[in-house]
C-alpha cells in the first residue's frame, strides 16, 4: 500500500490499476475506495475482519454475481455499497443487515427476487438505474420489495418496465421510473396509505388509459409529479390535491378546458410546454389560488389565456401562435382589479403586433415588471 493514501480512516484506492483487492488495508478503515479498476473478483473471506468498515466503494469494476458470492455478509457495520457499473446480472442475496444504501446502477441485471432483500430490511436507498430489468414487457414481480419496509428513496430509471411495479413499500418517498416503457400505471402499485413525495414518470409511454382513477389514490402525500414526455392526449383526472408541481411538457395535449385542474389548490408549479395546446379556457386555471409559475411554451396558442391567475409570479408563453392579448388576460375582476403579482411574462417568437395592442390589457402590471416581446 506504498502508493495508497490513507488518512483519517479513509482508503483510497482508486484508478490504480488494481485486478483484485490489496491486502494490507488496515482493518480499523471506516472508509474504502476502490473504484475505476479492474477487478474481477473479491477474495472469499478477504472483507470479514474489517469490523468498522461503513462504505464500500467497488463502482466501475469487472465484478460479476459468481466473483462477489459471500463477500458482503461478513462486514457487520457496513452501511453504504456501491457497485454500480460493473457485470452483475442479479442482485447480491448475501447482503449485511447493517446496509442503508445500495447502488447498483449500469449493470447487467435483468432479474430480482425477493430473497434478495431479506437480510437488509434497514436498507434506506436503492438504485438500479440503467438495468435491464422488465424485458420491455413485463415489470418487477408483485411485492419483490415487500422486505424493504423502511426504504425511501428507489431508483429503476432506464430500465424496460412496461408498467409502475405492484405492492410496492408504502415506505417511499421518491420514485424515479424516467426513461422506461411504461404504459400502465396500475392501482394496485400501493396498497395503503402511501409516504410518496416525489413521483417521476417521465419519458415513458403513458396513455390516458394507462393513467387509472386509481393509480394515485392511495398517494395522500404526493407533491412532485412528472410525466414529461410522454404520449397524454389530456390533462389527467384524479390526481392528488396534495400536488405542488406537476409537470406534463412534451405530450400531445391539444386543449385545457375549465375543468382541467379542479382539486389541486396547493399546486405552484405548472409545465405545460412543447404540447400541441391551441385551445384554452377561459378561467382554466382560476381554480389554482397559488400556482405561482406557468410554462405554455412551444405550443400553438394564438392569443394569451384568459383570466389567468391573480397569483401568478412568471408566465412563459413563447413559440406560439399568438397574435392577440385579451384585456382580461392578466387584469380582470371588475373595474378595479388591483395590482398583478406577475413579475415575468415571456412572449418573444409569437405573432404579436404591437402596435395593435390593447394598452389596457398591461394597465395592472407593476412598474418593475417584465414583459418581453423579442
Amino acid at each position: 500500500l506504498s502508493r495508497l493514501t490513507i488518512a483519517h480512516l479513509v482508503v483510497q484506492c482508486s484508478d490504480k490499476g488494481l485486478e483484485k483487492v490489496p491486502y494490507g488495508i488496515p482493518y480499523n478503515s471506516r472508509y474504502v475506495l476502490l473504484m475505476n479498476n479492474h477487478i474481477d473478483n473479491i477474495q472469499l473471506d478477504l472483507l470479514n475482519e474489517y469490523l468498522s468498515m461503513e462504505f464500500l466503494v467497488l463502482s466501475n469494476n469487472r465484478l460479476t454475481d459468481g466473483s462477489i458470492e459471500g463477500a458482503f455478509e461478513g462486514i457487520p457495520a457496513l452501511r453504504r455499497l456501491y457497485l454500480d457499473r460493473n457485470l452483475l446480472e442479479s442482485v447480491p442475496t448475501d447482503l449485511p443487515a447493517s446496509l442503508e444504501e445500495l447502488r447498483l446502477d449500469n449493470n447487467r441485471l435483468n432479474v430480482m427476487s425477493e430473497g434478495a432483500w431479506a437480510n437488509c430490511p434497514g436498507l434506506l436507498v436503492l438504485s438500479l438505474s440503467n438495468n435491464s430489468l422488465g424485458n420491455g414487457n413485463d415489470t418487477l414481480p408483485a411485492s419483490v420489495l415487500s422486505p424493504l419496509g423502511s426504504l425511501r428513496t428507489l431508483s429503476l430509471d432506464r430500465n424496460r418496465l412496461a408498467s409502475v411495479p405492484l405492492d410496492l413499500p408504502l415506505s417511499i418517498r421518491e420514485l424515479y421510473l424516467r426513461g422506461n416503457l411504461i404504459q400502465q400505471f396500475p392501482g394496485e402499485a400501493f396498497v395503503g396509505t402511501s409516504e410518496l413525495v416525489i413521483l417521476d414518470l417521465s419519458a415513458n409511454r403513458l396513455t390516458n388509459h394507462g393513467l387509472l382513477r386509481e393509480s394515485l389514490v392511495n398517494a395522500t402525500h404526493l407533491e412532485s409529479l412528472n410525466l414529461e414526455g410522454n404520449q397524454l392526449k389530456k390533462v389527467p383526472r384524479h390526481l392528488p390535491s396534495s400536488l405542488k408541481t406537476l409537470n406534463l411538457e412534451g405530450n400531445l395535449i391539444s386543449s385545457v378546458g375549465k375543468a382541467s385542474f379542479l382539486h389541486l389548490p396547493h399546486l405552484e408549479h405548472l409545465g405545460l410546454a412543447r404540447n400541441k395546446i391551441a385551445r384554452v379556457a377561459s378561467g382554466a386555471f382560476r381554480a389554482l389560488p397559488v400556482l405561482h409559475q406557468l410554462d405554455l411554451c412551444h405550443n400553438a396558442l394564438s392569443q394569451v389565456p384568459r383570466k389567468l391567475p391573480r397569483g401568478l409570479h412568471s408566465v412563459a408563453l413563447t413559440h406560439n401562435k399568438i397574435h392577440s392579448v385579451p384585456r382580461d388576460a392578466f387584469c380582470w375582476g371588475g373595474s378595479d382589479p388591483g395590482l398583478s403579482s406577475l413579475v415575468l411574462v415571456q412572449l418573444e417568437h409569437n405573432l404579436i403586433d404591437l402596435g395593435h395592442l390593447d394598452a389596457k390589457a398591461f394597465h395592472c402590471l407593476r412598474g418593475f415588471q417584465m414583459v418581453h416581446f423579442y
